[in-house]
């Protein structure tokens, strides 16, 4: 895990900063964490999604 991050930090811009590389640490952590639980069957059905979406837009 330290290289990976390591490596992740190796492919910023070299003026990032601090808060630049957690805000990237944080996004790659979520969207992991999101992957993980498609992988246990966890996810949203992609009809319901679009059921879901439609009733938020329309408010």
């Amino acid at each position: 895990m330290k290289n990976a991050v390591i490596r992740m930090i190796e492919t910023l811009p070299e003026n990032s900063s601090v808060e630049d590389i957690i805000a990237e640490l944080y996004f790659r952590l979520k969207v992991d964490a999101g992957l993980k639980e498609l992988d246990e069957g966890k996810g949203v059905p992609h009809d319901e999604v679009k059921m879901r979406l439609e009733r938020w837009l329309v408010r």
